[in-house]
């Protein structure tokens, strides 16, 4: 039911963040798509109204609280397998300025995700020529702006590396100036592979104590 007056938004919010979570954790469902469908399921309406709606830093903590409870090691495992493939793939396209986003960076990487790389040249086609030219076969599609619904998507190549799908968005060298914002929790938004090397050594120290 829709909540009354007195009702905690906080926790309805809660509710929803983590019904959306076992969706994006179990199904691979994307953010927009899983709060939608866990507002439904939580308020019992078909249209809820936005302002019930975690943001997607509150839905990855659940993300993350569902994985330690419920995948553990598994979970692990296969995020330290994406950011070392990432890492390769990354060392490979070095000249194209590659940073990586997305579940793979932030740790909630399951078996439902792919690498998300974002790549800055002075032409896509480079990006492509780079590709094919290593027999790489490649899928070009499109990709939102990071910096909004004011700019052009860019393109995006889809291709795969050791046997995971790698998604590259192709931007001008331009746009690197606006890339290295934090998130709202003054976490990367993207990292370099020299970050992402890091955080891999980090993960590994942990394991190791």
């Amino acid at each position: 039911m829709m909540p009354n007056s007195n009702d905690d938004l906080q926790q309805v919010r809660a509710r929803i963040a983590a019904t959306a979570a076992r969706m994006i954790a179990q199904d691979g469902a994307d953010y927009s798509t899983a709060k939608t469908k866990a507002a439904r399921q939580v308020l019992g309406v078909d249209r809820p109204s936005p302002n019930y709606l975690p943001d997607n830093l509150q839905v990855e903590d659940e993300v993350r609280r569902y994985q330690a409870l419920f995948l553990g090691p598994a979970q692990a495992a296969r995020l330290q397998h994406l950011r070392a493939a990432a890492l390769e793939v990354m060392e490979q396209l070095a000249e194209f300025r590659p940073y990586i986003t997305g579940a793979v960076l932030h740790g909630t990487a399951g078996e439902h995700d792919d690498i998300h790389l974002q790549l800055f040249a002075d032409s896509a086609k480079e990006v492509e020529i780079w590709l094919l030219n290593r027999n790489v076969n490649i899928e070009i599609s499109e990709t939102p702006h990071f910096k909004g619904g004011r700019h052009d998507p860019v393109e995006t190549v889809s291709f795969t590396w050791q046997k995971e799908m790698v998604h590259a968005e192709l931007y001008d060298m331009n746009d690197l100036r606006g890339a290295l914002k934090t998130r709202a929790d003054g976490s990367l938004q993207r990292a370099d592979a020299a970050t992402l090397r890091t955080l891999m050594n980090n993960d590994s120290l942990e394991h190791d104590e």
